[in-house]
Formats: C-alpha cells, structure tokens, sequence
C-alpha cells in the first residue's frame, strides 16, 4: 500500500460507523476492488471529538483483509471502547477519525530494561508489552504524551496493569510503526 492510498481508509471507517448507526453515508465507502485492501492487515481506529479521544479500538496482527479490520475496529471503536458510552448519531458528524495502519511486529532483545531502552526510536516506535496475561500496547503517537523513553515504558507496563519499575526475564517487547490517515479537521 502507498501512503497516496491510504486516503481512502478513514472514509471508509466512517461509512461503517454510519451504516451501524442506520445512517446512509454521505460519501459512500470506496470500492472494494483495490488488491491491497484486500490483503491481510492490522490497523487501529481512533476517533476523537473536540480534540479528546473518543474512541479507539484496533488490532495488532493481520488476521483479516485490511477493508474488514479498518471496518470493523471502526465499528468498536465507536461502540465497545469501554471507556465511553456508545456514539450516537449527533455525535458522528462531530467526530473525526484517524487510521493507523501497522507494520508487521518485530521481536526486540528484552533481557533487560535497559536493553529494550538501547533499541527504542523515540516518535517512532508503537510498543507491545507481554508478561504473562499482562499486555499493553502504545502507538507511536503516544510519544507526544511520554517523550522519555524511559517514562514511555514505565506508562506501558501501568497500562499492562504492573507497577512502572517492573521487570523480568519473561518480559516480551515488540515493536512497530504506523502510517497514518486522518480527516480533515472540523
């Protein structure tokens, strides 16, 4: 996929989001015959309203064609993000949508924090974070919250649910990057 396709992908998590609410969508989604949209993809959809997260849902390995991942964390993003209640149809126009598509993962030397540390891109990298049934994952946006690498670690393993000085042998870190569609403001 080129970054000049990727343009369609946030239209087309919008025409999912309107066609659950029982809306017809005011740009229809694109057409289904490009081969890439077709290809297996991971993507994660945000939407955001008033310029504050209103919902975010994604995946982190490609298990479906893209067309449906983007479709279909679109749809939870808008209704099962537990964080918030469900959109309703007022809310859609005022929201704008943002999709990541992700490059495949890629295991990182984990034997220590340091090491893990030693590798990080800082604005670069989305992490995931595995130690046993813990798990947490930051996309690379959320540098511009944690711009210390070292405070982005400690906020991920929080996430995960485990004190931010934690660490073990056990720990699985993996990394990846993003390319990013977003609509036009409001």
């Amino acid at each position: 996929m080129s970054v000049d396709q990727g343009h369609i992908l946030p239209p087309l998590a919008r025409a999912a989001i309107a066609r659950e609410l029982g809306i017809t969508p005011a740009t229809p989604a694109p057409a289904s015959a490009a081969d890439w949209l077709q290809q297996p993809g991971s993507a994660f959809v945000t939407l955001t309203r008033d310029g504050q997260l209103r919902g975010r849902y994604g995946s982190l390995i490609p298990v479906r064609p893209l067309r449906e991942d983007v479709t279909a964390n679109a749809i939870a993003a808008a209704f099962r993000d537990l964080r918030f209640k469900p959109m309703t149809a007022a809310e859609l126009e005022m929201t704008l949508i943002e999709v990541s598509v992700l490059s495949a993962l890629e295991n990182l030397a984990a034997s220590s924090e340091a090491t893990v540390l030693a590798q990080l891109r800082t604005g670069v990298d989305g992490l995931v974070f595995r130690y046993g049934h813990h798990h947490s994952t930051f996309l690379p946006e959320t540098w511009s919250q944690y711009a210390d690498p070292e405070e982005f670690l400690a906020q991920l393993k929080y996430k995960a649910g485990l004190p931010p000085d934690f660490w073990d042998a056990a720990v699985e870190v993996q990394r990846y990057t993003v390319n990013c569609w977003r609509e036009a403001g409001l």
